[in-house]
């Protein structure tokens, strides 16, 4: 991913520590609005819902991650 803009409502990705320190243990990420840091162009604003092994929502959350580290699994069709 290069912009905030690139990333979708439901794309879904999976978060490492290479997107933030905070996902030691990585989860799968399932977007329902992104949007840009106002500092830096490498960071942007996710919402949307971890989920488990099975694709089932689990908790609602908001994460700052760099573009760069995010693992695209799949993207929302247009």
């Amino acid at each position: 991913m290069r912009s905030a803009e690139e990333v979708r409502s439901g794309d879904m990705f999976r978060l490492t520590s290479a997107a933030s320190v905070q996902f030691a243990r990585p989860i799968l990420f399932n977007v329902t609005s992104a949007g840009p840091s106002l500092t830096s162009e490498d960071w942007v604003w996710l919402d949307g819902y971890e989920l488990d092994v099975v694709g089932k929502a689990v908790a609602h959350r908001s994460v700052f991650v760099q573009l760069a580290g995010l693992q695209l699994l799949s993207r929302s069709p247009d």
